[in-house]
């Protein structure tokens, strides 16, 4: 009997589980894909639509591009799902029905109940998130002038913070655009889980920027014209982007499966199999268990390998065979600052931290080798020169 397995979500989760799944149960099982958008996103690479939308081209992948002609691809959002009755359920009232579900659905981004964060500050979690933030900052910059200048602030000083900081200014510096920039971070560094070389090398890069780093105090409350940080400090804005969290997606708060009570994000095995063992969950939508007691990092590289794996375990469970543990392997760290970049504790490089033209070639090869797994050489050689 042929099963029916679905995947939901077309992120890194979502695409390299298709990628896996072709090839683990491609033979034997009719694989149906649904997504909110018919594209893949590379979105640890997005920022640099904020500088150049025409980038949009290089970091967005169409879905044909990426799946076998015999898997189907839905286009719909997902609004629940039924563990009971193994279907899901679209936002135009359809249902799918599976024998095996993998949930990649990513996340939101995460408000931390700060007043007015949501109503007034852009995020940056998909495409049309980006080229939104290039508009805003354009606009702002026609309106200002050198001696009234736009006012950019960046909520979060995390991969996604720092990144997004980078290319506004480099944004600001090719148009010559009155812009003033502030990353803001409530805890006492940028990048508060790194290395204190990489925190520096990152402080060094965003200050020779002239971007103004604020730290060691948290936004406590946004109007439409202020951000109010700590007890004292009140800064004017034209454009806020807020990059400080994640939570689940809206859909999985009801849906009956073990999930963290505050986030809502599933609670997962090392095999990725959920509270209904025909339920896999990877990805920033899950909280996959590790050896160490801590779920694995919510980063594009553990949503790459994890659905390296996945594929192989609906397979397992598929023929009632033991499913193979999946062991979260960090391969180091690259953050980009415009284009410029820090390496950190890459593996197979004998230096711990380093910059240069050495990290800005890791930076390209990282994107264009995950673009050239999931579609083929010719796009991840045209990616190249953007990355």
């Amino acid at each position: 009997m042929t099963e029916d397995v679905v995947v939901l979500g077309s992120g890194y989760a979502g695409a390299g589980a298709i990628k896996s799944l072709e090839q683990e149960v491609g033979n034997r099982a009719d694989i149906t894909w649904i997504s909110d958008v018919d594209h893949h996103l590379v979105l640890h690479e997005v920022h640099r639509c904020i500088r150049n939308p025409d980038v949009q081209r290089k970091v967005s992948i169409p879905i044909n591009e990426i799946k076998d002609t015999s898997t189907e691809f839905v286009q719909g959002t997902v609004t629940s799902l039924d563990p009971d009755e193994r279907t899901v359920q679209l936002d135009d009232g359809s249902t799918v029905d599976y024998d095996y579900c993998v949930v990649g659905i990513g996340s939101r981004t995460a408000f931390f109940g700060i007043d007015g964060l949501e109503r007034h500050s852009y995020t940056l979690k998909n495409l049309r998130d980006a080229l939104s933030i290039h508009d805003a900052i354009k606009s702002a910059a026609k309106e200002a002038s050198r001696t009234d200048s736009a006012s950019v602030v960046v909520g979060g000083a995390g991969l996604s913070g720092i990144q997004s900081a980078g290319e506004i200014a480099m944004f600001r510096d090719q148009y010559r655009a009155p812009i003033d920039i502030h990353l803001v971070e409530g805890l006492d560094s940028v990048y508060p889980p790194g290395d204190p070389e990489v925190q520096g090398k990152l402080t060094k890069m965003l200050s020779d920027r002239g971007i103004d780093i604020m730290t060691g105090e948290f936004i406590t409350e946004v109007d439409e014209d202020t951000v109010y940080i700590g007890e004292e400090t009140e800064l004017d804005y034209d454009v806020l982007l807020w990059t400080g969290g994640i939570t689940g997606q809206d859909c999985t708060e009801s849906i009956d499966l073990n999930k963290d009570d505050r986030s809502h994000r599933f609670h997962a095995s090392s095999t990725f199999q959920t509270s209904d063992d025909r339920v896999f969950a990877i990805g920033d939508t899950a909280l996959v268990d590790q050896v160490d007691g801590d779920p694995a990092p919510p980063t594009a590289q553990a949503a790459w390998q994890a659905a390296e794996v996945v594929g192989e375990n609906v397979r397992r469970t598929m023929h009632d065979q033991p499913l193979t543990a999946w062991s979260y392997d960090d391969k180091g760290t690259v953050i980009s600052v415009g284009d410029e970049a820090v390496a950190h504790d890459v593996m197979g490089v004998p230096m711990d931290t380093f910059s240069g033209i050495g990290a800005e070639t890791l930076k390209k090869g990282i994107a264009t080798r995950w673009i050239n797994k999931i579609t083929g050489v010719k796009r991840a050689a045209k990616a190249w020169v953007d990355m």
